[in-house]
């Protein structure tokens, strides 16, 4: 090699390579070829000090304030120790809480598919009365039920009779 003094090695200690532009690690200060530069590829012990995420209690959910240069772990690890609500982390709700009631169908649905005869909950396959065999027995109406009905077939029996021409 004509230039022995040109260029540094990198400082992962798997590497050495001679780096004619060799890179410095903004966090430790050493220095590293192209490949080794990132934070996770030679392992930086001081990467948290340029780390600007905000950490989340993973009991309460909270996001935990951090000053720089602090590592997360431990001021997590002091918020839990402290004064952590463990209970205040949002439960997840469910959402297919809507179970099919055909025997042997485990499916849930989002939305309820109520059939209009029986009046049970089904999935989408079984929603169609014949899809679920359904056990529909005629409901017996009101007595203002049948009221209702009777006034409306003779209400639709004296307009038939007015539209009809009289043969005399």
């Amino acid at each position: 090699m004509e230039f022995p003094d040109l260029g540094k090695h990198c400082c992962e200690k798997t590497c050495k390579q001679l780096d004619f532009l060799p890179l410095k690690c903004d966090a430790c200060e050493e220095v590293f070829c192209k490949d080794h530069i990132a934070y996770s590829r030679h392992r930086c012990s001081s990467a948290y000090k340029k780390d600007v995420q905000v950490p989340v209690c993973p009991l309460c959910s909270t996001p935990i304030p951090i000053k720089k240069g602090e590592m997360a772990d431990v001021v997590v690890g002091a918020h839990m120790d402290k004064g952590c609500q463990r209970d205040s982390a949002p439960q997840k709700e469910k959402i297919f809480t809507n179970k099919c009631s055909r025997s042997g169908c485990k499916k849930k649905e989002m939305i309820k598919l109520v059939c209009g005869q029986c009046l049970q909950n089904f999935c989408l396959q079984h929603r169609h009365p014949l899809d679920h065999k359904c056990q529909w027995q005629g409901r017996s109406i009101s007595k203002a039920g049948c009221a209702a009905q009777f006034r409306l077939l003779e209400s639709s029996q004296k307009s038939l009779n007015c539209q009809l021409p009289h043969n005399r």
